[in-house]
């Protein structure tokens, strides 16, 4: 009974929780851009190489210019390029968007392990001439019991994603730019006899998913491992992400609480790894996800057969 009680306290403990937001932030991040190209009609799941890229590239722009922030600028600026990059097969060219994102992930795996063993050496780099993102101190959340510790030490990125999700909440469901742009993907051909041009609205998607993607891998690197890059050390968050837009049916804050379950049953692998073997906790946020996925696809079978019984109930009744 004492062991279990150990372990409860362990689980529900602040570092959990603080964990939790450190490891949601690049998924929520990647989420976002994920959630706009989505609405716009594109199946991104070329996000796991933007975010790896975004992290390679803050890291180096870090480790050139001895500045997190402008690493984190080199992050967003290339973000924008493979965006640009993303649309001009898709959008432009007309190719299949799985075949541009497996390519896209494939290369940038491949690039920046290269790179990363040109520049430094190795695999990878541990950080020692890499400028992090330093961690924020609020002093008036010592003040409060449980959660001060929650919310507090944290890089800039995790509070900005909270201001971030609501953004993008306004911006998809209460701006025109955000009807147009789900427009786009649901009846462009009645979006173009309005004027607006349903593949400018996708381009735009595409690049601010680059954006969002680069923050991702930038928070991932400099922040969340205090600027250490390792060989596909994105580990599959963008399909996670990707996951999550699913899930939320593209909900800018929908997707925000899936990226957090996913934080948290990731935290809670950490957490019990002194109990339980390390392989099977690394296991345990994936396994949610896959969870995730079969919930809806199970929920869309009921909806496609409650919609059924009732197009069959109004049938008989005329």
């Amino acid at each position: 009974m004492r062991e279990l009680w150990s372990l409860l306290k362990t689980v529900i403990s602040p570092g959990t929780f603080n964990q939790m937001l450190r490891s949601a932030t690049p998924v929520a991040l990647a989420a976002m851009g994920g959630a706009l190209t989505e609405h716009a009609g594109i199946m991104n799941i070329g996000m796991d190489g933007m975010i790896l890229l975004g992290a390679f590239v803050g890291v180096i722009g870090s480790y050139l210019t001895a500045s997190a922030g402008l690493g984190v600028l080199a992050a967003v600026g290339l973000g924008v390029l493979v965006g640009l990059l993303f649309a001009l097969f898709v959008v432009k060219l007309r190719s299949d968007e799985f075949i541009i994102g497996c390519a896209l992930n494939t290369f940038a795996a491949g690039a920046t392990a290269y790179l990363s063993r040109a520049i430094f050496g190795l695999s990878g780099t541990s950080g020692h001439h890499v400028t992090s993102l330093p961690r924020l101190h609020l002093n008036f959340l010592n003040h409060i019991p449980f959660l001060g510790k929650i919310l507090n030490h944290h890089s800039v990125f995790v509070y900005v994603t909270w201001i971030l999700v609501l953004l993008m909440w306004l911006f998809v469901y209460k701006t025109p730019w955000g009807f147009w742009l789900r427009a786009s993907g649901e009846q462009p051909e009645t979006l173009r006899t309005a004027g607006v041009s349903p593949e400018r609205m996708q381009w735009l998607a595409s690049i601010l998913c680059g954006v969002f993607c680069g923050l991702a891998g930038a928070h991932l690197s400099l922040g969340y491992l205090n600027g250490t890059f390792t060989e596909n050390m994105s580990n599959s968050r963008g399909f996670i992400a990707f996951a999550c837009v699913i899930f939320s049916a593209a909900n800018p804050s929908k997707a925000y609480l899936a990226a957090l379950m996913f934080g948290f049953f990731d935290a809670l692998g950490y957490r019990l790894q002194g109990v339980i073997s390390s392989d099977l906790t690394a296991t345990i946020p994936y396994l949610i996800t896959v969870v995730m996925m079969v919930y809806v696809v199970v929920r869309s079978r009921r909806r496609r057969k409650k919609n059924l019984r009732q197009h069959e109930s109004l049938g008989n009744l005329s």
